[in-house]
């Protein structure tokens, strides 16, 4: 029997559908789709231990502080890396869906995407930090799943659809039949990883070091997958290691696309034994309906190709991929009772 008070706390919260990614965290409401997309990004005073910023305000300052202020991500490779820092995360997260409702104390459902393959103590943690922050139940689901069901894929049909979700922290390899993952890999090699090529690229050839922020940049102006039509350049600006003093530097398509060739090759290479490990029957359906790239790295230019040449199958690329496994968790919530089997068992609930 369910309690009056938690129906009354219900009637004052909007049900919450969240991304909780590597590099952003994307929020949708119940009845009004997405209405928050943050950088997963905290400041904290290391002296106080005070939250300074949550977001894109956190998000500037990063690089760019004193000794005693850190602008850190509290997850990593998908999962939870600070436990206490994603319970704030959370709660301001929360408080900023409820603010033009009146709710002293709002309790929200909340459907999680989480990457397929993590332990059971990194989908114990996610739980537990959603609840403290306020949720007053919580429902798991694996980001493949959540990315589908976003990209509109007939997930619950007994036909084959396979999704590659390239998110920030990990890369995301699905093959689903009637609501259930069939075969799949998770990769901890993504948006990020390839951040971390451009740098270590940078540092190797130029002797320049460039920070985070900069290697994203160059990555989103720049960076494809396939050679493309006229050449691509941009500036890239860092710390000559040498000297160390600023430098500037012209870069083009052609150098990037070396940095990050071997991230590249590593996803193609999961999307491949990922096929092989699928029965051949659904490996039919895949090749008539085309696999389906979601998540921020499905905007790289050229992947589609690439994955094409290599997979010899039709590719497709997601309506606003970015956003489709938020938009899958808030179809999830719209219908909880029609699509609870896609989600995960949970260990509490309020």
């Amino acid at each position: 029997m369910r309690n009056p008070f938690t129906n009354f706390l219900g009637n004052l919260s909007h049900d919450i559908g969240i991304d909780l990614g590597t590099a952003n965290t994307l929020v949708y409401v119940k009845g009004k789709g997405v209405i928050i997309k943050e950088p997963s990004v905290v400041a904290i005073n290391k002296k106080t231990k005070e939250v300074l910023a949550i977001g894109s305000e956190a998000q500037r300052m990063v690089g760019r502080t004193p000794a005693h202020i850190v602008a850190i991500r509290p997850l990593s490779d998908g999962v939870i890396s600070d436990f206490e820092i994603t319970e704030q995360m959370l709660r301001f997260f929360f408080e900023k869906v409820h603010r033009e409702k009146f709710s002293l104390l709002p309790r929200p459902r909340v459907v999680i995407g989480i990457p397929y393959g993590i332990t059971e103590v990194e989908r114990r943690a996610v739980e537990e930090s959603a609840l403290n922050a306020g949720a007053r139940s919580v429902f798991l689901i694996e980001e493949p799943v959540a990315a589908a069901i976003g990209a509109r894929l007939p997930v619950q049909d007994p036909a084959g659809n396979m999704i590659v979700d390239i998110g920030g922290g990990t890369t995301e390899v699905a093959v689903m039949s009637l609501g259930g993952i069939v075969a799949s890999r998770s990769l901890r090699i993504a948006g990020d990883e390839m951040n971390e090529d451009i740098i270590q690229y940078a540092r190797d050839n130029f002797n320049l070091l460039v920070g985070d922020r900069t290697a994203e940049e160059i990555k989103i102006k720049i960076a494809t997958a396939v050679p493309q039509k006229g050449k691509l350049e941009a500036p890239l600006r860092g710390r000559d290691l040498v000297t160390g003093l600023p430098k500037e530097i012209i870069i083009n398509d052609d150098q990037v696309r070396q940095a990050i060739s071997k991230s590249l090759k590593a996803i193609i290479e999961s999307i491949k034994e990922t096929m092989e490990e699928t029965p051949p029957e659904l490996l039919a359906d895949i090749m008539d309906r085309g696999i389906v790239l979601a998540g921020g790295g499905a905007l790289l230019k050229g992947l589609d190709q690439l994955v094409s040449e290599q997979t010899q199958t039709i590719v497709h690329i997601a309506d606003d991929p970015l956003t489709c496994v938020v938009r899958g968790t808030g179809i999830v919530l719209e219908d909880l009772d029609l699509l609870s089997d896609v989600l995960l068992p949970t260990q509490f609930r309020r």
